[in-house]
């Protein structure tokens, strides 16, 4: 069975979402038989590269609320991750353009390296104080450590074009299937979650839809917090 999962580093709910699915699949009966492919999906698709911003900033311009707000909001979604064993910087964050990481993700998905490259990414981006956004020697490094040539990954940084066509296509395909936001996971392409769901939410899932094997329309979840065009749909207390 293959899953394949819509996300943004700059995402919070990918990447709490990304450790409660991991949850579930480590408990399921048929792990060893679930591919997983991670997905483009861009938050901010026109925002450009050396746009960069404060979160907080971000946050009380997309949602109109104020400074207090917002930093209310990211200390309850670093509560949510610390749930899940994440860390998460609340205080001092960026906020910027996603597009090199996810042409960069590609280019670590040839050489089998996704999932340990978007790992870095996502801990960079949420638990690091360094910021990941306009600096492409800070991609670079996190590439290495993610197994990758240095020289590779800033040959592709250099090359505007390389693997672009793979992240747009990515993201058609997700407007396609409906996905509105991330994270979005198709399991089989038979069946659709959307959301941070809980982890027993996608132990259902794995279970339906190993258990059909058949296609049915792709529909997403309820309930699960999203990111979207408009913004992460951040908790309030």
């Amino acid at each position: 069975m293959r899953v394949e999962i819509w996300s943004d580093i700059a995402c919070p709910w990918c990447y709490v979402g990304k450790a409660r699915f991991e949850k579930a699949l480590a408990a399921f009966p048929h792990r060893d038989r679930v591919e997983v492919v991670h997905r483009s999906f861009e938050l901010d698709p026109g925002r450009a590269k050396d746009d960069v911003e404060p979160v907080l900033a971000m946050l009380t311009a997309k949602y109109g609320m104020s400074r207090a707000q917002a930093e209310a909001g990211e200390d309850e979604l670093g509560g949510q991750a610390a749930a899940e064993g994440l860390p998460y910087l609340t205080r001092g964050r960026d906020h910027g353009s996603t597009f090199d990481m996810h042409r960069l993700l590609h280019f670590a998905k040839e050489r089998g390296r996704q999932e340990a490259l978007l790992d870095r990414l996502y801990r960079a981006n949420f638990a690091e104080e360094r910021s990941v956004f306009g600096d492409d020697e800070r991609l670079v490094e996190l590439a290495v450590a993610a197994g990758l040539d240095a020289d590779g990954a800033r040959a592709v940084l250099a090359d505007p074009a390389a693997y672009a066509d793979e992240v747009r296509a990515d993201e058609r395909e997700a407007a396609q299937l409906g996905a509105r936001g991330v994270p979005f996971f198709v399991l089989d392409r038979a069946y659709g979650v959307s959301g941070a769901q809980p982890a027993e939410v996608f132990t259902r899932a794995l279970a339906r839809a190993w258990g059909e094997r058949t296609p049915v329309p792709v529909a997403g979840g309820d309930g699960g917090e999203v990111c979207g065009p408009d913004g992460c749909a951040v908790p309030q207390r």
